[in-house]
């Protein structure tokens, strides 16, 4: 079995398809709750106001769940998740991780802990997941600390 190609840095890991739809689906659902609310005639101002505010949030928030991304560096990883953004050397990524059923990467830390890393996750793209959790595995065994492997 051959091991995977280290990528040129930098690069982002982006699940691609699934912000497309989140993406497309947040502005379907602005356009139809605002024209809901432009062809009520009975609706008063803020009635109105609060059609637009719901619709502003609802795709709001979906633009939020398509942000999660990993960015790799020669310096190191960033990993953009929904509300939160973490920044790490190569040498802290001791494993990355992507199991069968796994929703997304997990990254395992030197300080024993586990991040999720929501920008490689197989939803409707597995084979691009796949691809890339080996692709970040890559970088981090070529440039994060290996460890000592035992015969």
């Amino acid at each position: 079995m051959s091991q995977a190609q280290s990528p040129v840095l930098p690069v982002t890991f982006r699940p691609g398809r699934t912000r497309a739809v989140l993406i497309t689906m947040s502005v379907a659902i602005f356009v139809v709750i605002s024209l809901v609310a432009v062809m009520l005639e009975r609706l008063g101002p803020g009635e109105r106001s609060s059609f637009f505010l719901t619709a502003a949030l609802i795709s709001g928030g979906l633009v939020m769940l398509s942000r999660p991304k990993v960015v790799a560096d020669d310096e190191g990883v960033t990993v953009v998740n929904i509300t939160r953004t973490r920044r790490l050397a190569w040498a802290e990524i001791l494993k990355v991780n992507l199991r069968p059923g796994d929703p997304w990467v997990f990254l395992d830390l030197s300080d024993g802990t586990s991040l999720p890393a929501l920008g490689i996750q197989p939803g409707i793209a597995k084979e691009a997941a796949i691809r890339d959790a080996r692709a970040l595995r890559a970088l981090a065994d070529s440039h994060g600390t290996v460890p000592e492997q035992t015969a």
